[in-house]
């Protein structure tokens, strides 16, 4: 079953100053099928972050349509696409963008106060800070812990809806050879577990080598690896 679909995707960018523009993304077209570990691979400047954001609804393309499964998104007004987006997809950053004032368990909560179902899910946070290896963390604030402890407590967030999808934009960019492997193994042990679909954008050999199938993303078009 198609969970997303992509068909004829451009992406461009207006050169400052000027009315030119620069191309990233070039009639692309890509399906995603459900319960899948997918990886995309390419080269810094290649277009996987503007991917990533069209893909998770954080942006619009050029030219193109994006449907999950059946909704197409451009069809979606603002405040139901992020009602979307909390619902519906997880989203994980390569700077895993925790708040600092807020310790990992109520990080990982943050996607509940738009929805008004904190109370409801704080059993189910910290059932997942025991998955990502730490129950013992939950009171403590990301300025305590490890880089690759901040990645996991993302990865946590982006789970706590229990979304259909998880994008992950190079989400061991920022970490050591020995925490990348754990954090690829920690995502598709959730896929499974979960039943997640899992998407990740990365120019790591480590990270794509966890993924079932890979594609590469060079001049604008995807091809598989």
């Amino acid at each position: 079953m198609t969970l997303l679909r992509l068909t004829g995707i451009s992406a461009s960018y207006a050169r400052p100053g000027c009315n030119a523009s620069d191309g990233v993304l070039s009639d692309l077209n890509f399906d995603l099928e459900k319960g899948s570990s997918t990886a995309i691979r390419g080269v810094s400047g290649s277009g996987k972050s503007t991917l990533f954001r069209i893909m998770g609804g954080l942006q619009e393309p050029t030219r193109g349509k994006v449907y999950f499964e059946d909704v197409e998104l451009s069809t979606l007004k603002d405040a139901a696409l992020a009602e979307f987006r909390n619902q519906r997809l997880g989203l994980v950053f390569q700077d895993h963008r925790l708040l600092p004032q807020c310790t990992a368990l109520e990080n990982i909560l943050l996607p509940t106060v738009a929805s008004g179902d904190t109370s409801s899910k704080s059993a189910y946070a910290r059932d997942l800070l025991a998955e990502v290896g730490l129950a013992d963390h939950a009171h403590h604030f990301p300025a305590q812990l490890s880089g690759g402890q901040c990645q996991r407590v993302a990865v946590a967030r982006a789970l706590v809806q229990s979304p259909g999808l998880v994008l992950a934009d190079e989400p061991t960019g920022a970490l050591d050879r020995a925490n990348s492997e754990s954090l690829g193994a920690l995502l598709e042990r959730l896929r499974a577990n979960h039943g997640l679909t899992v998407l990740s954008f990365t120019h790591s050999d480590v990270m794509a080598g966890f993924a079932a199938r890979c594609f590469v993303l060079e001049a604008g078009s995807l091809r598989e690896a």
